[in-house]
């Protein structure tokens, strides 16, 4: 499947719309955990999230997360099993 179009991509353009982006990676971990409770057989449910932008500045963690889910937005951050996020300024 091409990358275009897939859960990663709009993961990752999401925080690029919703950021000042200086760094980021969006890695799709979803094989290792196939198998697992609650992991869907299509996959693309697992995501690993380093993001480093300026806009998190004097933000707590947990208000990095919330800027975060804000972006991606409900309809996506619902069909994602687990997103691990490593946010800095």
């Amino acid at each position: 499947m091409s990358e275009i179009g897939t859960k990663r991509q709009k993961i990752e353009d999401a925080l690029r719309d919703g950021f000042e982006v200086r760094e980021i990676e969006v890695v799709d971990d979803s094989a290792s955990h196939a198998g697992h409770v609650g992991a869907p057989a299509a996959g693309e449910s697992h995501f690993n999230v380093r993001l480093r932008s300026d806009d998190f500045q004097g933000k707590t963690r947990i208000a990095r997360h919330r800027m975060v889910h804000a972006a991606l937005g409900a309809s996506l951050m619902e069909s994602i099993h687990a997103l691990a996020l490593d946010l800095d300024a």
